[in-house]
């Protein structure tokens, strides 16, 4: 059964995590911090530097830019239709256009598609980090020099400089020493583990107490059900490993990225409504990517 091999694993994960939240509150940056700077890179750099540049490589830039560029096509007509003002659409703009493909998206492919999926997961998941990190900037902070704050916090991503020195190292066949890379090898192993339980503690300092239903409700539908529908239509334009074209698809249906919030939070853009996508779009999508794994069997 699917939800018991693949997505019930991940959910005791970021139960764990939830629990020691709410029992003792503990400071997340520290944390964050760590899995940020030191086992992101790590994993960054051992998928980059054992994965070879190719045609499908460049296929999954294409359609991740087709994909935001439809989804933000999608909710600004949604807002339209709404009547929602600049705001409300910033809000709903980080709810719906980017996905958690990091510490949630990369773990279920693991244990649905095995390595070979999850290889095609950490390169999607950098691209994504990238993406959110300029255009998620960009609709939180509208207006607010978005595009200057969003170039520094790229610049300021540890993962993309492990991108760069792996990608060198692999095409000029520059072989690390076995020691030095079963250092990296086992910081790696941590990384998705460590983002895992930080969503669940995340989640546990979401508050409920207002909960704009209508909104939420548009954001979950866009998030879970026209995303991946979006994806499988795009990836039909490319001839993709069939791998690929899956791990695609399933990361098109996250449920919102956890990192928006933060976003939200510093420029003030409706960070109650965005936190609360982010759990009520985690919460359905044990069931919404069930049946997606089950139709792709």
């Amino acid at each position: 059964m699917i939800f018991v091999s693949v997505i019930l694993p991940v959910l005791l994960i970021f139960l764990s995590g939830y629990i020691i939240q709410r029992i003792f509150q503990l400071d997340l940056k520290p944390i964050t911090t760590v899995a940020i700077y030191i086992l992101s890179p790590a994993l960054v750099f051992r998928t980059f530097y054992v994965t070879s540049l190719d045609i499908q490589l460049f296929y999954i830039v294409i359609i991740s830019m087709l994909l935001l560029v439809g989804l933000i096509g999608i909710t600004i007509i949604t807002s339209k239709y709404f009547k929602y003002d600049k705001e409300q659409e910033s809000a709903l703009m980080l709810s719906t256009a980017f996905m958690n493909s990091g510490n949630y998206g990369a773990p279920v492919i693991l244990f649905a598609l095995g390595p070979v999926g999850f290889d095609y997961a950490v390169t999607i998941m950098v691209f994504h980090s990238i993406i959110m990190s300029v255009f998620g900037v960009y609709f939180a902070s509208r207006g607010q020099n978005g595009a200057g704050i969003a170039i520094k916090t790229v610049l300021k991503m540890p993962t993309n400089y492990a991108v760069i020195l792996a990608v060198f190292l692999h095409e000029l066949h520059i072989q690390i020493p076995e020691n030095f890379f079963q250092a990296i090898d086992l910081v790696a192993n941590a990384a998705i583990p460590l983002v895992m339980i930080i969503l669940g503690m995340q989640l546990a300092n979401v508050s409920t107490k207002v909960i704009e239903w209508k909104g939420i409700s548009v954001a979950t539908g866009i998030r879970l059900v026209a995303s991946p529908v979006l994806a499988y239509f795009i990836c039909l334009l490319f001839p993709l490993d069939p791998i690929l074209q899956k791990v695609l698809i399933i990361l098109a249906a996250m449920p919102s990225a956890a990192t928006t919030t933060m976003y939200a939070v510093q420029f003030n853009a409706k960070p109650q409504f965005v936190s609360c996508s982010t759990l009520i779009t985690t919460l359905l999508s044990f069931v919404t990517l069930t049946c997606l794994l089950n139709l792709l069997q």
